[in-house]
């Protein structure tokens, strides 16, 4: 048994090494993911073929293996384990995944892609039927089933139920629009699939245990039904007339049936017998409902089966096993282990009518018979120690009886082709010689046959090297089996047979040649003359006029009868025919092959006596004609019986003789001397043909030698003479290009001095042209440069007009901004006195609270001295003393740091105010500075000079501003009084206008720039005057009204 690994692959080989036949298990496919971790497999099905089938394991990866073709491939990756798989019938590529979140999605295997997703069911999916027409689907959960459109993919019906009673399946009858629905209460219900009208009931059994149905099998006719489940008994329905049939009970090993499946035949017409029961012990035994007897069984207590699908055609059965491979299994290797009867393990009593008692029908098992693979004590009946020869003559092996398969076989007129292939090699006793076998093939290929395929071109590679190698192998056991021209033709049906089986294929050849070809090499190379005059002489006595119309036609036997035996009827005959002829030629006696061929003849009398040319019966006996073999067979067992016995073939021909175990016979019945000359003068011709082909081989390469050099030799010459040719030709034409060079040269010699003429006549006309371009440039220059000067004198003269009413709106402007200056320090200084005021009635004020406090203080202190001097007198602690003489130190620490504070605080008021004063002062002077600087001219300008003359100034007043809390309008005070006091600055302005003589750009630059200067300092000055007004706020001294003015 091979094991097969998939591993990670997504397509690959099923098996490596073709299977052994005979063995039950072909093949064990087992899946490891990572760290070697065995991942299990859970449902498989089969498609409508039976040659592939679908798995899916645990991780949702489902494949499908094609058992045919030995490949599998991964189809699709879920992502989620799989509860249930079906294939659709209609559309064969796509098939139906059920999935654990209960969802149900359909995929084509070949393109990989979803094609639908199905939602609705609010349970596990445990089971999906398909109909047989694929239109339609019913997948089942615990509590509901429902009816899917597989066009659409839409849902139809919903089936539900009482949450009392469970669903335990749902299903489609084969061949049929019936649904039946089996229910956890043992009802089982049939439907039509068109309307869902309920159409009968299956009845119940009252009497005898209850069944518990959990398992459930239709035959592919749906005529029957079997049904298992909590026991070990099985009951049997008949559709057609809704009744139990029959009951059948399993060994006591059997507690709980898991599975039930019919196992199909191709000659039961879909009324399967054989029923597979899967029980809890992970054994599945195949019975047959109608013998009760078991046939052969899968599994085992160490190999349990999980589940199990059998093929559609009957000939694999794919089981999971309990470690979560996959076993398949090969249904004809398992039937032939079983070949011998085997002792029955369940009877039955036959079932009557509807009123018979339950009782009556179960059955008695056994309990000798567990397992087949365990000693079990038959009782067999053995015959008499004496035997007749005509009975040791039909005892066959594998317990068989000739006489008995002869008459099976005249009464249903062939034999079963399921046990067709044990049959012949029963009849033929093959010995089965491995060791023989293996020594022939060893041998390899034989000489003869190495280029068979140019004779007889095969379509099929496998079919031509099992040709091939069943011929070799003949060769290699016997000679003339290598100089035989017609042993393919006797060989290829039986290899087209047994091709999966060469040994037996090679010894079932080799028994018809030594049997049914007896004397056929004894006029070889000739056809054997003997054995035609056999088959002519029973056609005379039974046909005297056919054979004399042959005759008149010139017809021998060697071209009616000898085609027939030389291809074993494989030409005139189809396969099913042809099968059916060899089950009665091989029951038979050797001679029943030539009588068969007598009788195919007789049988086709009407057409051949109408016949007249060679080649009409030539084609006639190389083609299929219309015969009818059964009447053909019929004539062959009369030609048999009423030949007389000194023209029958028997009494020429030797009984059946089947090979000898151990090692092959030796074959010489043929002409040796005829065979060893005809090998001496083929291995002479072999190599004499070697020696003409290596000769000949020998010729073509010198000859291809010598067309080799003489191509090369033609060649060169040729080259030769075009070389030649083209180095006249390159010399011609060099020699007309001198020519024209020489000629060239002439030209451009007087292009030269015409040239040279023209460029000094153009260098004194550009020489002329540039003098007179110069003159013209200098006169325009001049004039250039007069409109200049007009035009800067002009330019000049608007610019001093500008900048003279520019002067004036500039005076203008800064007249205005002094008249709005002084009024906003006017404002400021009253805005500043209120604030002086305000601060020093604070001030004044908490000078007051202060001198209270400190008037307070003293008075504590003196009554403080007074208790301490009290205390003195009393004589308390020196702690009091310590404690009054340091409180009074701390009163004049702070008296002395509160009159520091106060004396700075009046030194920096008197700072203050000097400062400000001094900056009044520096203000008023370069006011004064730049009203009485006199402008002058700068700019020497020989055309023009500018006077401007100031227009006068009206004196403003200035008003005092007082250092008292009133302010007001008085007399200007002295110069020295304005160096200490605060005034305004129209005191400095002057009275009478001056005129003086100034640059025009000069003095507006100095304006400009003394203007911005005193903007400037303007806002320095407020700025200094608002942080000490604020530091004087702060500050804790007290400053009196009349200092402040002083």
């Amino acid at each position: 048994m091979e094991v097969t690994d998939i591993g990670n692959k997504e397509e690959g080989k099923i098996w490596h090494r073709k299977p052994t036949p005979g063995k039950g298990v072909l093949v064990t496919v087992v899946r490891t993911a990572q760290q070697a971790k065995i991942v299990r497999f859970l449902h498989v099905t089969f498609d409508t073929t039976g040659d592939s089938f679908l798995a899916g394991d645990h991780h949702g990866n489902i494949y499908v293996f094609d058992i045919s073709r030995n490949r599998f491939r991964l189809v699709q990756k879920t992502g989620q384990a799989c509860t249930a798989l079906a294939f659709s019938l209609r559309r064969t590529t796509e098939f139906l995944v059920a999935l654990a979140d209960y969802t149900i999605k359909c995929f084509d295997k070949d393109t990989k892609q979803l094609v639908s997703w199905m939602r609705g069911h609010e349970g596990s999916v445990s089971s999906i039927s398909v109909h047989s027409s694929g239109r339609y689907a019913i997948s089942t959960s615990s509590d509901t089933a429902q009816l899917w459109d597989m066009d659409t993919f839409e849902r139809k019906r919903k089936l539900n139920i009482r949450q009392s009673v469970g669903i335990q399946r749902v299903f489609f009858l084969p061949l049929s629009n019936t649904i039946l629905s089996c229910f956890s209460d043992d009802s089982i219900f049939a439907w039509e699939s068109d309307t869902l009208s309920c159409k009968y009931q299956l009845p119940v059994p009252d009497c005898g245990p209850k069944v518990s149905y959990k398992a459930f099998a239709v035959t592919r006719d749906g005529k029957s039904l079997a049904a298992g489940g909590r026991s070990n008994l099985l009951h049997l329905w008949c559709l057609d007339s809704k009744q139990l049939i029959r009951v059948i009970q399993m060994p006591t090993q059997v507690r709980t049936v898991r599975q039930l499946d019919f196992l199909p035949d191709s000659f039961d017409r879909g009324a399967s017998q054989t029923l597979g029961v899967l029980s809890q012990d992970g054994v599945m035994r195949f019975i047959n409902i109608h013998t009760c007897k078991l046939l052969f069984h899968m599994g085992s207590h160490d190999d349990a089966i999980t589940t199990a699908t059998v093929s559609p055609n009957g000939r694999h059965v794919v089981a999971i096993m309990d470690n979560g491979s996959i076993n398949v299994y090969s249904v004809q290797s398992l039937t032939q282990e079983l070949n011998k009867p085997p002792p029955s393990r369940v009877a039955v009593v036959s079932g009557g009518g509807a009123d018979q008692d339950l009782s009556n029908l179960k059955v008695k098992v056994r309990s000798e018979v567990v397992q087949r693979d365990r000693q079990t004590q038959v009782k067999i009946l053995r015959p008499p120690a004496c035997f007749t020869a005509e009975e040791k003559e039909n005892e066959l092996p594998a317990g068989l009886n000739k006489k008995r398969l002869v008459a099976l076989l005249k009464g249903f007129g062939e034999y079963p082709a399921k046990y067709r292939m044990f049959v012949w090699r029963s009849l033929l006793c093959l010995p089965e010689n491995h060791a023989a076998y293996s020594s022939l093939t060893d041998k390899g290929l034989h000489s003869a046959y190495l280029t068979l395929q140019d004779k007889y071109p095969i379509k099929s590679h496998k079919l031509q090297r099992g040709l091939q190698r069943a011929l070799s192998a003949l060769a290699h056991w016997a000679a003339i089996f290598g100089e035989v021209e017609y042993l393919p033709l006797v060989a290829f049906p039986f290899v087209k047979l047994f091709q999966n089986n060469p040994m037996l294929c090679f010894e079932v050849v080799a028994t018809v040649i030594v049997n049914w070809g007896q004397h056929w090499f004894e006029y070889f190379p000739n056809p054997p003359l003997n054995i035609l005059s056999m088959a002519e002489n029973v056609l005379a006595h039974h046909d005297k006029e056919l054979l004399q119309h042959l005759v008149d036609c010139g017809i021998t036997s060697q071209l009616y009868v000898w085609p027939l035996l030389e291809t074993l009827f494989s030409e005139v005959l189809t396969r099913e025919e042809w099968l059916r002829l060899f089950d009665n030629i091989f029951s038979n006696h050797p001679s029943f092959l030539l009588l068969a061929c007598v009788a195919y003849i007789t049988c086709c009398r009407e057409p051949l006596l109408l016949c007249s040319q060679k080649e009409d019966f030539e084609y006639f006996f190389h083609h299929r004609n219309n015969l009818d073999l059964g009447a053909m067979i019929k004539e062959a067992y009369r030609l048999m019986g009423s030949t007389p016995a000194d023209i029958h073939p028997r009494t020429l021909l030797s009984d059946f003789t089947p090979l000898t175990k151990g090692q092959y016979p030796v074959f010489n019945h043929y002409p040796e001397f005829i065979v060893q000359y005809q090998s001496r003068e083929r291995e002479k011709i072999r190599l004499q043909e070697m020696e003409y082909l290596r000769e000949r081989q020998e010729v073509s390469a010198l000859h291809t030698d010598c067309v080799r050099r003489q191509a090369e030799e033609d060649a060169y010459y040729a080259q030769q003479e075009l070389l030649q040719n083209a180095e006249e030709q390159r010399r011609n034409i060099l020699a007309q290009e001198e020519e024209k060079l020489a000629q060239q040269r002439t030209k451009l010699a007087a292009m030269k001095r015409e040239l040279k003429v023209k460029e000094l006549q153009l260098l004194d006309a550009t020489k002329r042209r540039f003098l007179k371009h110069q003159q013209e440039l200098r006169a325009s220059q001049v004039q250039r440069l007069d409109q200049e000067i007009s035009t800067k004198m002009d330019l000049r003269e608007r610019e001093t007009a500008t900048a003279v009413q520019d002067l004036e709106v500039r005076q203008m402007e800064l007249e205005a901004q002094r008249k709005r200056l002084e009024q906003h320090l006017f404002k400021e200084q009253e805005r500043v006195g209120r604030e002086v005021e305000q601060e020093v009635e604070m001030k004044m004020r908490k000078a007051e609270r202060e001198q209270e406090n400190y008037t307070e203080l003293l008075h504590h202190t003196e009554t403080n001295i007074q208790a301490l001097a009290e205390a003195c007198q009393l004589g308390l602690e020196s702690d009091w003393q310590r404690e009054v003489g340091g409180r009074l130190q701390q009163v004049h620490a702070q008296q002395q740091s509160n009159r520091g504070r106060l004396a700075e605080e009046e030194r920096l008021e008197h700072t203050m105010r000097d400062v400000a004063g001094r900056k009044w002062d520096e203000v008023m002077n370069s006011r004064a500075q730049l009203q009485e600087q006199p402008l002058s001219s700068a700019e020497t300008d020989v055309r023009r000079q500018v006077r401007v003359v100031s227009p006068p100034h009206r004196p403003i007043p200035a008003p005092s501003v007082s250092a008292g809390p009133d302010v007001r309008p008085g007399p200007a005070p002295p110069l020295k009084q304005a160096q200490t006091n605060m005034v305004c600055l129209n005191s400095q302005s002057p009275s009478e206008s001056t005129s003086t003589v100034f640059s025009l750009d000069r003095g507006r630059a100095q304006l400009d720039s003394s203007e911005r200067n005193l903007m400037k300092e303007i806002r320095e000055l407020r700025q200094k005057l608002a942080a000490r007004a604020r530091e004087g706020g702060s500050s804790p001294s007290v400053l009196t009204l009349s200092s402040v003015s002083q």
